[in-house]
């Protein structure tokens, strides 16, 4: 079993910045994957950005160069540092692990970006 815990999310204007936190209830190095999604009204959950347990990162195209997905070894914490937000990143964002073959969510943390 993994408990996921996201903070991070809130209003913020176009052009800004938030970082959100993951924190996990066991050792991130037990962990085989993790990774961000989000969900907007009305649309799919889609994945934003994702870390390995080998360090390997990938992005999806609307956020690369803008996300930085890292991760804090000895807290068991995955980051996501998201810059230069738009309006269109407005969502819902869930933190995902991967672990021993089952899926694990977060509550989700809201993040609106005003224009």
């Amino acid at each position: 079993q993994v408990q996921l815990v996201e903070s991070g999310g809130g209003l913020v204007q176009a052009g800004g910045s938030l970082r959100l936190a993951c924190a996990t209830s066991i050792s991130i190095f037990s962990i085989n994957a993790m990774a961000w999604y989000r969900q907007a009204p009305g649309e799919q959950r889609e994945s934003v950005a994702a870390i390995s347990n080998g360090g390997t990162t990938s992005y999806a195209n609307s956020v690369k160069g803008r996300f930085t997905i890292s991760r804090d070894n000895a807290k068991n914490t995955v980051y996501l540092q998201m810059n230069s937000l738009k309006p269109e990143d407005t969502a819902i964002y869930y933190c995902y692990a991967r672990f021993r073959a089952f899926d694990y969510w977060g509550q989700g943390t809201q993040v609106t970006v005003s224009s």
